[in-house]
């Protein structure tokens, strides 16, 4: 860290939380904002299941993101404390950042997040995402109704995609964050042990290669990380799926499935961490995992006492 930063003369910092629907871009936002890829991303909604948190450095301002779940109406305990991990990364934040999918406008889900604003007396930016494929007219009603909702202080159009508009909202977050000395070194990206960071990346490979719910009901866990004398990490992980019809579908045929996750796996492993990894999978049902208290704790989040 620079010496300016380590005495705090003229330096900002904060917390800026990212909320949205399922599926807004918020995952893929987050990554533009760092400039590296700390949120794992997929077409599917409901990928990030906990609050994902990284640190973007912009001038003298040290900017930490909350990416947190898509607020949604849970109907599952999983998601239940997924909305509640959300909301729990709103409140504590410094400034928080709405972000809609312009090319969905204001859905329920939407519409629910801003009543929870409003009732909780909190502003908000707002980011208008993929602007790149909606039309002028229908992008500048939308900002116009947003406007008339009186609880916004900004609205920001941008592709999260494509990077355009990032860069402005950047410096636009890094001004509004109050004084400070910065709370994490210079040059860290990410807080989160790496042991739940390359979890994540298994669990994103998965995600891709399979199809409709089956990765909803599954989870994948580090349990062991060991550092060699070569330079080389081995690492293994456990993929616990909660019925047993689904292990042979995450093996796959002869077990190509799993085999092709664990390349792809490794291959973005040994790129993030800059060293060979051995990485070794393997498959466990747990019937229960989704009212297993300890599985929230290893995806950092907070048992739900039930399901109602």
């Amino acid at each position: 860290m620079t010496d300016q930063a380590t005495r705090g003369g003229g330096t900002r910092c904060g917390y800026v939380a990212l909320v949205g629907a399922p599926n807004a871009g918020k995952s893929t936002l987050l990554n533009q904002l760092v400039g590296a890829k700390i949120a794992i991303v997929t077409p599917k909604v409901q990928t990030t299941r906990s609050r994902v948190t990284a640190i973007a450095i912009e001038g003298d301002s040290q900017i930490i993101f909350v990416d947190t779940p898509g607020i949604f109406k849970p109907s599952r305990r999983l998601e239940k404390a997924m909305v509640e991990a959300a909301w729990g990364g709103a409140a504590d934040a410094d400034r928080i950042v709405l972000i809609i999918d312009a090319a969905k406008g204001l859905t329920s889900d939407v519409k629910r997040i801003m009543d929870g604003l409003e009732k909780n007396g909190r502003r908000a930016h707002v980011i208008l995402n993929k602007v790149d494929i909606i039309k002028r007219d229908k992008l500048l009603g939308l900002a116009q109704e947003l406007s008339d909702r009186g609880i916004f202080d900004e609205i920001y159009m941008i592709s999260a995609l494509t990077g355009d508009g990032v860069a402005e909202l950047r410096s636009a977050l890094a001004q509004e964050l109050p004084e400070g000395p910065w709370l994490y070194p210079e040059d860290q990206l990410a807080i989160a042990p790496m042991r739940q960071l390359a979890a994540e990346v298994t669990r994103e490979k998965l995600f891709m290669r399979l199809n409709q719910e089956l990765p909803y009901s599954l989870t994948v866990e580090t349990e062991s990380w060991e550092e060699r004398k070569d330079g080389s990490v081995r690492i293994q992980q456990v993929v616990y799926v909660s019925r047993a019809n689904h292990k042979p579908i995450v093996l796959g045929k002869g077990g190509q499935t799993i085999k092709k996750v664990g390349e792809l796996a490794r291959q973005e492993l040994e790129e993030m961490l800059g060293c060979r990894v051995h990485l070794f999978l393997f498959i466990k049902v747990r019937e229960k995992w989704l009212d297993d208290p300890e599985r929230y704790r290893e995806m950092g989040l907070d048992f739900p006492k039930d399901n109602s």
